[in-house]
């Protein structure tokens, strides 16, 4: 069956189905076949909707580049002239002498502490923390099969971070889950295999043309596999088969032994050259692996990008990521939003972070959208965090402590926002989180068609009950002005009488993220580059 048609299938069967799955976000016992139409079925597992907030950190031996270039340092080093390859000479050497393989190998992270990690992570109220089990460099963090030299139990860490990560997190109680970037690395990582065009090291190859390394560095590829520099950097154009077959084993030993409870793709279903079956083969295999550990029901969420040209897009496979972009309104099926403090990866600058102010504000946002918000820490080269990253993480924490009832295990009400204020609801409450300092008195308009006996009651913080009164322009909040402390966000709670789903609303002023989003694109681009402008979203 063609592609074209699972497509058309597959969106039949949604639209036959979009009724139940409204009301319903259980996952129903089914076999996934790696079909478009198939995983199609896939519906938003429970606990992936309530937990809202997760961590991960980008961490590898590109950290400790001594670059500040160090996003995407392990190609960029091997193009003369750009700023990696000119501070790799400085730091390093000339990459025909010392190449990425000889930063891993030096690569000394001995205060990586899977436990610590976790415990930060969840006192910050994440309830989901991920593992960069593979980025673009090709090195693996787990006891890998099919990377059996350059992963983390021979290099860098000593140890399998998927394994202690996943097993900290069990302890605490919060899921786990992996982030892989390997789709690209076939034609991302091809640089290694050049040389200078000018210069004393002229048409010296560099050492990624050494057999003797191909496991790390890849075969090579020719120009019709890799196509120009644009195709390089997103999915291949033409891989080879030997690569794809190497690409899914990798990821089914990683599914098959570590058991993630989110599972991501940096792109959507690889390779472009085969339609993305190679993806939709592993998608359906995570899935069914998934079932098979909780009574035939996934609970596994699949996670790809919906961006040009990083592989074959199909609608409603999986959940859906926006790389430092958020939905502009409200979305039916919850979709993720990933953003850091700042760079992707450490870059020994840190100063130049976000503030704890502006990252809780976009995930306030984000959740207010029926979305997720997973928040990039990156760590040291030797696996602290410093002081500022610290900062945010305890701001969070004493945030989420005592306002994490407003995010937690709420959905989307009718409306996402109303001015400053962001609306979040869960049965019978509905919270009104303001994101800046409200005066002495607050009027929600977005309520002027409720009566006064749908209202209980009205609470700041959870501890302080408030005056308040129905008016034809709205809910009229009153508050001391001892209650106005200093806080990142002020939570109103409203105690109804019935379901909130069920009460009226009147839509008012709501606030565009376009130019959030753009500013975001400009500043760090993908993968930390910069400068490259917003990737085009299909309709």
């Amino acid at each position: 069956m063609s592609l074209l048609k699972q497509c058309f299938l597959g969106s039949f069967f949604v639209i036959l189905t979009i009724g139940c799955s409204k009301t319903e976000n259980k996952q129903k016992k089914i076999i996934f076949e790696p079909t478009v139409a198939s995983l199609q079925q896939y519906r938003t597992p429970d606990w992936y909707a309530d937990a809202k907030f997760g961590i991960y950190c980008h961490w590898n031996a590109q950290s400790a580049s001594k670059s500040k270039y160090s996003g995407w340092y392990a190609r960029h080093m091997y193009e003369q002239g750009s700023p990696a390859y000119n501070d790799h000479l400085k730091n390093w050497g000339h990459p025909s002498e010392v190449g990425y393989k000889d930063i891993i190998e030096a690569w000394n992270p001995d205060k990586f502490d899977a436990d610590r990690w976790v415990k930060l992570f969840k006192e910050a109220g994440a309830k989901y923390v991920l593992t960069m089990a593979v980025h673009h460099d090709n090195f693996d963090f787990w006891d890998s099969k099919y990377q059996p030299r350059w992963n983390s139990l021979n290099y860098g860490p000593k140890v399998d971070v998927c394994k202690e990560m996943r097993e900290a997190c069990l302890r605490e109680g919060i899921r786990w889950g992996a982030r892989t970037h390997l789709g690209r690395s076939y034609s991302w990582f091809q640089t290694n295999k050049g040389s200078d065009t000018t210069g004393v090291k002229k048409g010296i190859p560099y050492d990624g043309n050494n057999p003797d390394y191909e496991d790390l560095y890849i075969e090579k590829a020719t120009h019709e596999q890799i196509g120009t520099n644009y195709s390089q950097i997103r999915h291949p154009l033409n891989p080879s088969e030997k690569w794809m077959e190497h690409w899914k084993n990798r990821m089914f030993d990683l599914i098959d032994n570590y058991h993630p409870d989110h599972l991501y793709f940096d792109g959507a279903s690889p390779f472009m050259n085969d339609e993305g079956q190679a993806g939709l083969d592993v998608i359906a295999h995570y899935y069914n692996h998934n079932a098979s550990r909780h009574n035939g029901e996934n609970q596994g969420v699949m996670v790809i990008k919906d961006i040009k040209n990083h592989g074959y897009f199909y609608d409603k496979i999986s959940t859906v990521v926006l790389e430092r972009t958020r939905e502009n309104n409200i979305v039916e099926e919850p979709r993720e939003t990933e953003n850091s403090t700042g760079p992707w990866f450490y870059t020994g600058d840190e100063t130049g972070y976000r503030s704890s102010e502006s990252l809780l504000h976009e995930m306030i946002d984000v959740v207010s959208k029926n979305c997720n918000f997973v928040l990039n820490i990156p760590p040291r080269p030797d696996g602290s965090f410093d002081d500022q990253s610290l900062k945010i993480l305890k701001d969070f924490g004493m945030w989420f402590k005592r306002n994490g009832e407003a995010i937690y295990g709420t959905r989307a009400w009718h409306t996402f926002s109303e001015d400053e204020f962001r609306f979040t609801a869960k049965a019978k409450s509905l919270f009104a989180i303001a994101l800046k300092q409200p005066g002495e008195k607050v009027l929600i308009r977005s309520l002027n068609s409720w009566k006064p006996e749908d209202i209980m009651s009205v609470e700041y913080g959870f501890k302080e009950k408030l005056n308040w009164e129905l008016t034809t322009e709205g809910l009229e909040i009153k508050i001391p002005e001892e209650f106005l402390g200093e806080e990142l966000a002020y939570v109103f709670r409203i105690s109804c009488s019935r379901e909130v789903k069920n009460l009226p609303y009147r839509k008012v002023a709501i606030q565009s993220v376009k130019e959030d989003n753009e500013e975001n694109s400009k500043k760090f681009g993908a993968d930390g580059n910069g400068g490259e402008t917003l990737p085009t979203r299909k309709k």
